[in-house]
């Protein structure tokens, strides 16, 4: 059976025996997805986006834990790795900031590249118009969960509903952006 054949699951399997051509089909599948989401939680910054989609692709091929198709779908997974991914990202800038806070000015200051705003301004449009198409709950809970960070316990006490009921809204949530993303051509 041919890598595009196998399932998501198939394919972790094979990335936790270091199959190198399981990992890259799992990134082919899932990188707009997967980038979207962090160029998201980013806001929109290009080169911290593209360092955390590598933090994400080089956890998959590190980590120890492997996905349990039992406990939920990849897709879901997937996003819990690459928002835990983006968390510890931000922490550690964030205390390397603190600890840098003299800036030496001896070298020369980076400029992007104009054409990289209209393209990110292109995809932030194509997942903001992907989560237009939600309704206004599946909106709340994942601003909730991936822009806020609240847990799904801390959303379920928030808006006063089961955890069951916001696990299965997350799932169809999910589901329904990575389709819009998909049709839309993203």
């Amino acid at each position: 059976m041919r890598l595009k054949e196998k399932l998501d699951k198939e394919l972790m399997a094979l990335v936790m025996k270091k199959h190198r051509p399981a990992l890259e089909e799992l990134y082919d599948r899932h990188i707009k997805l997967i980038y979207g989401f962090i160029f998201k939680f980013t806001n929109g910054n290009a080169e911290k986006t593209k360092e955390i989609v590598q933090l994400v692709f080089l956890k998959l091929w590190t980590t120890k834990s492997s996905y349990n198709s039992e406990k939920g779908h990849f897709v879901s997974w997937l996003l819990t790795v690459t928002r835990n991914v983006c968390v510890d990202y931000v922490r550690k800038d964030s205390v390397h900031i603190r600890n840098n806070k003299h800036m030496d000015m001896s070298h020369p200051i980076d400029i992007e590249d104009p054409n990289n705003d209209i393209e990110n301004g292109l995809l932030y449009s194509e997942i903001a118009q992907a989560k237009s198409k939600l309704s206004k709950p599946q909106k709340r809970l994942i601003d909730l969960l991936y822009w806020k960070g609240y847990s799904l316990t801390e959303i379920a006490t928030i808006e006063n509903e089961p955890i069951g009921t916001i696990k299965s809204r997350l799932h169809q949530s999910l589901k329904l952006l990575k389709k819009y993303l998909e049709v839309g051509g993203l």
